[in-house]
Formats: structure tokens, C-alpha cells, sequence
């Protein structure tokens, strides 16, 4: 049995300013997704890469994933288009960060 939370740490800039590098993720593995929830998938070209990323909408062929920061290059589905069901992870259900020594 597959424990049901996933941990996620924050590296990159492109959900910004709603999440930064060095924050940590709680993930329910589900595939319950909603409109507006952020989401943890696998990249549709690189599978072993973890995106954050916020579901907008459900199309034909699987969820709209798209980045909040200013960053136009950011890896989203504006430049791999719909992300299927199966490369979702789970649902964000908080952020944290550690705390320092």
C-alpha cells in the first residue's frame, strides 16, 4: 500500500508570488482535480520531473496546467499543451516551510 501524502519541496520560480523556492508541500495522491487547485504532475516529456503548477480548466485530452509567476518560459501547458489524468500526482493541501537551526 502506496501511503496516501506526498512531500514536495519548491525549487523553481514559476509559481510565484503563491509559492516561492524553499517552501514544502503536502500532497494528497489524488486524481480528484478541481478548477482552481494546485496541482503536483509529472512533466508530459520528462516523467520523472515534478511540476507545480494550478489547474484551470479540464480540455479534451486531459487538465490545463499553467504557472502564476511573470516568467514566460516557464513549463506549463502554454508550451506542451493538456496534461493527461494519468501524470497527475495529487492536490496541494498545504505549503510550509522548515524551519532553520
Amino acid at each position: 500500500m502506496r501511503w496516501p501524502l506526498l512531500r514536495v519541496a519548491v525549487a523553481e520560480r514559476s509559481m510565484e508570488p503563491t509559492l516561492r523556492p524553499g517552501d514544502w508541500l503536502l500532497v494528497l495522491r489524488t486524481a480528484r482535480v478541481r478548477p482552481g487547485q494546485l496541482v503536483v504532475a509529472r512533466h508530459p516529456h520528462r516523467p520523472t520531473l515534478l511540476l507545480v503548477k494550478r489547474a484551470l480548466r479540464r480540455e479534451p485530452g486531459g487538465w490545463w496546467l499553467q504557472s502564476e509567476g511573470p516568467n514566460g518560459f516557464a513549463a506549463d501547458s502554454r508550451s506542451f499543451g493538456p496534461v493527461p489524468p494519468a501524470l497527475i500526482c495529487g492536490r496541494v493541501l498545504f505549503r510550509y516551510r522548515r524551519l532553520r537551526p
